[in-house]
């Protein structure tokens, strides 16, 4: 069999019921080109090895897992790319999907990973730790929402699928997990710029818990920052505000 290893955050997905719901959600979006990010002991894998005229990859670290994945799927011979996927270049000319059940101590990183693939990524399915999961999705006017929030919704639809209890995993997890899907944001809003805009929403959730017109004082004039809009706090703004800040930006 295989070892676990807690350096990798491996946490393994045993419950068939929740790797059917998966499998149901990504298949609710049709693909041609697919990539699983760390297919572990293969639970979600072995699923997807049975869609047909699809192109299928998979990304993993763990040379342990690969051996293991190989000679119990000897199909995944030449499609497993053995690197860190944060490190990978894209997989695929053109349009693909993502699936996987994330590392836990990446899975942030991760997100950002999609923002810098999006004009290629159609659909992302992905099982986090529930705190990521639900602060990806989050809304305004919530506490979790926050930079993550912004800048994923900024350019994703953001769906929270379903909560994933700790007994579905093998070791179970301390934290709870959830599964949310990205698709493309038909209506990405205006903005000045996306190097603005990211600017702008690190500024001002950096002291979320200020007024907006004291945590971004120096992006903008003064006369600017006397609309009463700056005395909200930054958990308070939509995307659709941020977006329409960047044009009055200095």
């Amino acid at each position: 069999m295989y070892t676990l290893k807690k350096s990798l955050g491996q946490h393994f997905l045993k419950d068939e019921n929740i790797c059917r719901k998966i499998i149901a959600a990504v298949q609710a979006h049709p693909f041609q080109q697919l990539l699983e990010v760390g297919p572990g002991g293969g639970a979600i894998t072995k699923y997807l090895l049975q869609i047909e005229n699809i192109d299928f990859k998979a990304v993993e670290l763990d040379s342990e897992k690969i051996e293991y994945l190989i000679a119990t799927y000897p199909q995944l011979k030449e499609k497993i790319i053995h690197q860190n996927f944060l490190d990978i270049e894209k997989p695929f000319e053109g349009k693909f999907t993502v699936i996987g059940n994330f590392p836990y101590n990446i899975s942030t990183q991760i997100l950002f990973k999609m923002l810098d693939w999006r004009q290629e990524v159609e659909c992302m399915i992905g099982m986090f730790q529930k705190e990521v999961a639900q602060r990806a999705s989050s809304k305004e006017g919530n506490k979790i929402y926050g930079v993550l929030s912004v800048l994923i919704q900024a350019f994703f639809t953001v769906e929270y699928l379903f909560d994933v209890g700790k007994g579905s995993f093998q070791p179970p997890p301390k934290v709870e997990s959830g599964v949310i899907r990205l698709l493309p944001n038909a209506n990405t809003p205006a903005m000045k710029s996306e190097r603005e805009f990211f600017i702008l929403v690190k500024m001002a959730f950096n002291q979320r818990r200020k007024q907006l017109r004291n945590a971004v004082k120096g992006l903008f004039d003064a006369a600017v920052l006397e609309d009463e809009l700056f005395n909200k706090r930054a958990e308070q703004l939509s995307v659709q505000q941020f977006a329409e800040l960047t044009f009055r930006m200095k």
